[in-house]
């Protein structure tokens, strides 16, 4: 793609980018812990049948969180496609990670919306609980922190592949490393001092995180994809 479509391109992705990370945002924290360390009240215990109760309510967010995901590798493949070419290893392997990420997600993502919403309707679920979401030490709960994890970390390099040395762009670099250190650092710390307790506790602060930084990133690059596009025609 030339950079000018690349910029067309980005603008639009950004800006939906923003849009749907916000939804999904408010989607989740509306959304009330029904297990784990986080849950108060009416709490549901294994094997998480009683979930059922709560579809499709508590899946809502995961519709716009898929299309976020989507948005994110486009994103970063217009950022790739308009870096100096000093800047086009970062580019690549933030692009690279992204994607990584994506897939993990996506998996994650699909397997509560495709398998496990249908299967706690029908009454299917008991052999599932491994999978579900409600299982704070689950396999839904360690895909979304490798995700979440390895987002973080593109964009530690998706700060290195923007250039610029105006205010806007050195703001994508500050909100970028910023939610990479906060991505990883947050890791370390829960870690250290949860250890195998650690449940959802890194998942809730690692989406907080970096939803966060795709609704700020997005903003941003929505301009700088906007103004780059006008300079170039």
């Amino acid at each position: 793609m030339m950079p000018s479509g690349a910029n067309r391109l980005g603008t639009w992705a950004a800006g939906l980018l923003a849009a749907t990370a916000a939804l999904a945002l408010v989607l989740a924290v509306t959304t009330p812990p029904r297990s784990g360390p986080f849950c108060t009240a009416a709490c549901i215990g294994y094997p998480y049948t009683d979930a059922a109760a709560f579809v499709p309510r508590d899946y809502l967010w995961m519709y716009p969180a898929c299309v976020m995901i989507v948005l994110f590798v486009v994103l970063l493949a217009c950022i790739q496609a308009t870096v100096a070419a000093d800047r086009s290893v970062s580019g690549h392997v933030a692009l690279a990670l992204a994607t990584i990420a994506a897939s993990a997600l996506l998996a994650d993502y699909a397997i509560q919306l495709a398998v496990l919403q249908p299967s706690l309707v029908k009454g299917e679920a008991g052999a599932l609980s491994l999978f579900s979401q409600y299982n704070p030490h689950g396999v839904f709960i360690a895909l979304e922190e490798v995700g979440y994890l390895v987002m973080g970390v593109a964009f530690g390099f998706a700060a290195a592949a923007v250039g610029g040395a105006d205010r806007l762009h050195w703001a994508l670099r500050a909100v970028f490393t910023l939610g990479a250190a906060l991505a990883i650092g947050s890791l370390v710390i829960l870690a250290l001092l949860f250890g195998l307790d650690l449940e959802y506790r890194y998942e809730v602060a690692v989406i907080t995180i970096d939803w966060t930084t795709l609704i700020v990133v997005g903003g941003l690059l929505a301009v700088a994809f906007r103004r780059h596009g006008r300079s170039t025609n």
